[in-house]
């Protein structure tokens, strides 16, 4: 009786035989999908100044456009790209989601948007801060804040 050890595998043989180091896998962005609905990537490393159009193992929907994807390269050239998945997000990673009408950004505990002195904060319990120097509420329309109080120092 053989060991497991003993055996090997003909795919195993074949990768060794091919003289490469094993395939490396890239996380890189989404950052379109082109007329033909192929994906258009951006990573770190690219030779290029602008995406690429990338093949794909799966069809995009636009909804996806702005999320992290896994890829691969045609014989190791970084020219062509594979773009072989998304990647989900960690715990406590923002994700981002982006279309023409629309803009998500969704973390687990919070997010800031600051520009200087200002900024909103959004926290997982459902508070909303606004700090600044000048905070000016001004609207066309009905200003309605209910189930909370406002106080203006």
């Amino acid at each position: 009786m053989s060991s497991l050890k003993d055996k090997k595998s003909s795919r195993t043989d074949a990768a060794c035989s091919a003289g490469g180091p094993p395939a490396e896998i890239v996380i890189g962005r989404l950052v379109g999908l082109d007329g033909d609905g192929a994906p258009v990537v951006d990573f770190p490393g690219s030779p290029a100044e602008e995406p690429l159009r990338a093949l794909a193992t799966a069809r995009y929907e636009s909804s996806a456009v702005g999320s992290s994807v896994a890829l691969m390269f045609l014989d190791g050239d970084r020219t062509r790209p594979v773009a072989i998945g998304l990647v989900s997000q960690q715990a406590g990673e923002a994700e981002t989601r982006h279309t023409e009408e629309r803009l998500t950004l969704s973390a687990a505990r919070e997010i800031v948007l600051q520009c200087g002195r200002a900024s909103i904060v959004l926290t997982r319990a459902g508070k909303v801060l606004v700090r600044g120097a000048y905070v000016s509420l001004r609207s066309s329309g009905m200003q309605r804040i209910t189930g909370a109080s406002v106080q203006i120092n």
